[in-house]
């Protein structure tokens, strides 16, 4: 039998971890008998934790919501979800960065030597908040084993699930990589890891979420600069196209014939100017001059196009392929 003080935090986790517990199955579960569960139940209420008793055929427990909040008690998973959920709340776009920060470090004093090695691990970079309804499933023990070897500068092998076309079996066909780990990193509510491969003699992004680290890592390394020197720049421009700046590789202008006020809610990362009440001057950009156009063209309001030339002639390249769509039968 555990010790009065291990089955107490026993008995408090269990606690926390359901809403509602059964006498017999609490007592079961901790491996001791009906009588000592109600003994342990009236310490825990002692120091402050608001225990209830759930009626019921077999009577029962629940941790329920008191007036000021005791200690809490976190398992190892538990605080590693924790630390991982502080780190990325950055990414949420809601305006908690620093009390999460702040969180975090009261978090981490209280934890165990083997838990703050590892979240010390956890260096995260953000780069722009979360899009709505985007999220991966990274699992948080490879974000910590993938945390651990940035920090280290140590070499890492991992098996990479890519994007491309499915195999023979009918998935995608994963590869080993092998590469210096740079920097952990979360956009659009996704993480990515940022390295150096070894192969390729180039930088990479990697999704987190397709990635299964090899044990042990490798050799250390000197670390080198991103191109630019910073990481969420560096990432964002090779999301955009744009190699290693964050800008758009195409930006143009237009006026349209609708209220500015009905325009700026869908071009958030664009600059709309009033010009009047049904006119307003966009400018916004995109990967390419015809998704650029076709970007303008979902208001659909008159266009008169400002500049460059290249938006203009992707205009006129998109009238004449919509003009053929247009003209077509729909015979294969």
């Amino acid at each position: 039998m555990l010790k009065t003080s291990a089955r107490l935090l026993s008995l408090l986790s269990l606690l926390q971890a359901r809403r509602d517990w059964p006498g017999p199955l609490l007592a079961e579960r901790l491996g001791i008998s009906p009588r000592t569960l109600r003994r342990d139940v009236d310490r825990l209420r002692e120091l402050g934790y608001p225990v209830v008793a759930v009626k019921g055929p077999d009577g029962g427990y629940r941790l329920d919501a008191g007036t000021r909040m005791p200690p809490l008690l976190f398992d190892d998973e538990q605080a590693v979800a924790l630390a991982v959920a502080l780190s990325a709340a950055g990414a949420t776009g809601a305006g908690i960065e620093d009390a999460a920060a702040r969180a975090l470090a009261t978090v981490r004093q209280v934890m165990p030597a083997r838990l703050r090695h590892r979240i010390d691990a956890l260096d995260v970079t953000v780069a722009g908040p979360s899009a709505a309804g985007t999220r991966d499933e990274a699992d948080g023990d490879v974000l910590m084993a993938l945390g651990a070897a940035v920090r280290a500068h140590e070499e890492l092998r991992f098996d990479h699930v890519p994007s491309g076309p499915p195999g023979t079996g009918g998935g995608p066909v994963p590869a080993t990589r092998r590469v210096q780990p740079h920097h952990l990193l979360t956009r659009g509510g996704r993480w990515y890891l940022v390295a150096w491969d070894l192969d390729r003699d180039d930088w990479r992004v990697f999704r987190a979420d397709r990635v299964t680290p090899r044990l042990p890592t490798g050799p250390r390394f000197t670390p080198r600069d991103v191109p630019g020197k910073d990481v969420a720049a560096f990432v964002t421009g090779r999301f955009r196209g744009s190699g290693h700046s964050a800008e758009w590789p195409c930006r143009g202008e237009v006026v349209l014939r609708r209220p500015a006020a009905s325009v700026a809610p869908h071009v958030p990362d664009a600059t709309v100017e009033e010009l009047g009440p049904d006119r307003c001057r966009l400018t916004l950009g995109s990967w390419s001059w015809p998704a650029l156009a076709a970007a303008v063209g979902a208001f659909d309001c008159d266009v008169e196009v400002v500049g460059p030339p290249a938006l203009r002639e992707a205009f006129a390249h998109l009238a004449r392929r919509f003009a053929d769509a247009a003209r077509s039968t729909g015979n294969a």
